[in-house]
């Protein structure tokens, strides 16, 4: 920004000239290099896990909260990271995120032990949060109102890219064990791309600020992350400990936690107007139920994803690689059923295709729950197509219009925490669904197996954790009543950008193994930006720190 510029004309005027203009092309490339490497690194994990357990020596409870520990981190930073970027420069914290982020991913990859390494995924999962949300403000930023489509559509692909190389990135890095350091390159490969995206990021991304920036809730998000910590950390050791007294305590205890958090929201929001939740949305029917369904697909999804990866690498002896490729016709289906339902179906049926999506997803886990009965260890993966496919367009189904439906009855002047506020909860309901992987699955797995016994019983552990996803897919199935029934594109000022946000709908949802954080950022951007023309910026530059995420 120069001397003469104000910040409302920084935001919304790109300096003219070919100079300028190659300037935020390559502003663009940074930030989506950025994002990506932060996709990539949600989803690349997950397929490491078995290989981090056997050569870290991790016990069950660690290798949860290497995945549980980064959606937590980012989780309870994510709304603060924003407002951060705002108050102090989205340039500054993006580059001072990316920074962290390189240096969490070196600690990952240099890790000695199985509690470093937790330790350096929760600080990685801390630095997404202040470089994650700054990626599409400084899009905003960057381009005029009638480029963001095109860059909108652009960054879709990129997230789209990011959520299926991410798993065959993994699988490739960890079978091809690179210099002997085994899964270690699932993470260094992030120090090369964020050395660059510094480098030249402080060059080109120009700097920007909100003008009138909501203040931070530095108490809300200690009282979150305290009654995360208090509900999760006794879930993931409890069984390794034999439920002791202090667990249940702990447990019941963050229900006083969270009573204590709205309370301080309350006063918060009298005092200041800057709460950290905005409780006022609940008052919503749309969107308290919406919440719920975020929170508890979420949960559904943190289950899934672990014991399936164990499910085929530690239980069927699969290779990294194989267990990747497996994967691949989930994503696909996923991807075309997003689009699908975006484009054809919800502008038609409304709110019936997200319940479809609920019933088809849980007849595809019904599937594989019999598949995996009747051939037992004798399981191929071509056998596992039909299950994931269902289950993939059942999903694509949910995640493509969800967002949108949740925002319905919200008001616009509340639509940017409405947006951060269903970001987060669906971190914290996938750090939850890790967590109560001890329950569901390491529960029915003995203490004591032979090698022989260890196959069976993976397979019988991940029938069981099944049938629970089943149920929690009914549970979101009967939620989704209390969802408006006509989709939300219909909604005023929602249709101009509507080919943008359905492109980066579509493309998003790819994201299956990861979360969908960035694509709901896409959506709300499209809606502000098809919003605000014509009409009076600061009044939307409120709403930015939690439009992003």
């Amino acid at each position: 920004m120069t001397s003469t510029e104000t910040p409302e004309t920084a935001l919304s005027s790109p300096a003219p000239g070919a100079a300028a203009d190659r300037r935020r092309w390559f502003a663009l490339a940074i930030v989506m290099t950025a994002a990506f490497m932060d996709l990539v690194d949600v989803t690349i994990v997950n397929i490491a896990i078995p290989s981090i357990q056997h050569d870290a020596g991790a016990s069950f409870s660690q290798i949860q909260w290497i995945t549980a520990g980064y959606a937590l981190a980012f989780a309870a930073g994510l709304v603060t990271g924003g407002r951060l970027g705002d108050i102090h420069g989205r340039k500054r914290l993006f580059l001072l995120g990316v920074a962290g982020f390189t240096v969490a991913s070196a600690l990952c990859g240099f890790a000695v032990n199985p509690e470093m390494l937790v330790a350096s995924r929760l600080l990685q999962g801390a630095m997404a949060a202040m470089m994650v949300p700054q990626v599409l403000s400084i899009v905003h930023a960057t381009f005029p109102a009638h480029e963001r489509g095109k860059v909108f559509g652009l960054f879709g692909a990129i997230v789209g890219l990011g959520a299926v190389s991410g798993p065959l990135l993994g699988a490739l890095l960890t079978e091809w064990n690179l210099f002997g350091l085994e899964w270690r390159p699932i993470f260094l490969i992030n120090l090369p791309v964020g050395v660059v995206a510094l480098i030249l990021g402080r060059r080109f991304i120009s700097e920007s600020k909100a003008p009138r920036a909501l203040k931070l809730d530095l108490v809300g998000v200690a009282l979150v992350t305290l009654g995360l910590l208090m509900l999760l950390y006794p879930l993931t050791r409890g069984r390794e400990l034999g439920w002791p007294l202090w667990g249940h305590l702990s447990m019941a205890g963050s229900l006083v936690v969270f009573a204590a958090l709205v309370a301080y929201e309350k006063r918060k929001t009298a005092r200041d107007g800057s709460p950290l939740v905005e409780l006022s949305l609940f008052k919503v029917k749309s969107f308290a139920a919406g919440i719920a369904v975020q929170t508890v697909f979420g949960v559904s999804l943190g289950i899934f994803f672990l014991v399936w990866t164990l499910y085929m690498q530690t239980g069927l002896g699969w290779s990294p690689l194989r267990a990747g490729l497996t994967g691949v016709p989930f994503s696909i289906a996923v991807s075309a059923a997003a689009g699908m339902s975006v484009q054809l179906l919800v502008p038609r049926f409304g709110r019936k295709v997200l319940q479809a999506g609920a019933l088809i997803m849980a007849l595809g886990v019904l599937i594989y729950i019999w598949e995996s009965d009747r051939y037992g260890m004798d399981i191929a993966s071509w056998q596992m197509a039909l299950p994931l496919v269902v289950m993939g367009a059942g999903m694509g189904f949910i995640v493509a219009p969800l967002t949108d439906a949740v925002l319905s009855g919200v008001p616009r002047e509340h639509a940017g925490s409405a947006s951060g506020l269903i970001n987060t909860v669906q971190q914290m309901g996938n750090a939850l669904g890790l967590g109560l992987v001890s329950v569901v699955f390491f529960g029915e797995i003995g203490d004591r197996l032979t090698l022989a016994q260890v196959g069976p019983a993976f397979v019988n552990a991940f029938q069981h954790a099944l049938g629970w996803v089943a149920a929690v897919l009914i549970v979101i199935f009967l939620l989704m009543f209390a969802l408006p029934k006509q989709p939300a594109q219909h909604m005023e000022g929602a249709q101009d950008d509507t080919d943008t946000r359905d492109q980066g709908k579509e493309d998003a949802q790819d994201h299956g193994k990861g979360d969908s954080r960035v694509q709901g950022g896409i959506q709300d951007q499209g809606k502000e930006d098809s919003q605000d023309q014509g009409k009076d910026r600061d009044k939307d530059k409120d709403l930015k720190p939690e439009f992003v995420g």
